[in-house]
């Protein structure tokens, strides 16, 4: 049987993932630029936290989040 704390992680992975594929895409940036973007914010801090469900959110929501974030930092 598989552990609820193994299934967990293995979501996060796979969330971060698509959160860096399509933030390059919307951003038209490189992989490695989106991933710079996302680990450096404060979203993903949220979403390692499980900061009142938040890592339950579509990725393209929490991608469009991150770049809302972004942009009021300006």
């Amino acid at each position: 049987m598989v552990d609820g704390d193994v299934l967990e992680k293995v979501y996060q992975e796979r969330l971060e993932e698509r959160i860096i594929a399509y933030l390059a895409q919307q951003k038209n940036c490189s992989l490695e630029e989106a991933m710079d973007l996302f680990y450096h914010s404060k979203l993903a801090d949220m979403i390692n936290q499980g900061q009142e469900g938040i890592q339950y959110l579509d990725y393209k929501v929490l991608t469009q989040i991150l770049m809302d974030m972004e942009t009021s930092k300006i």
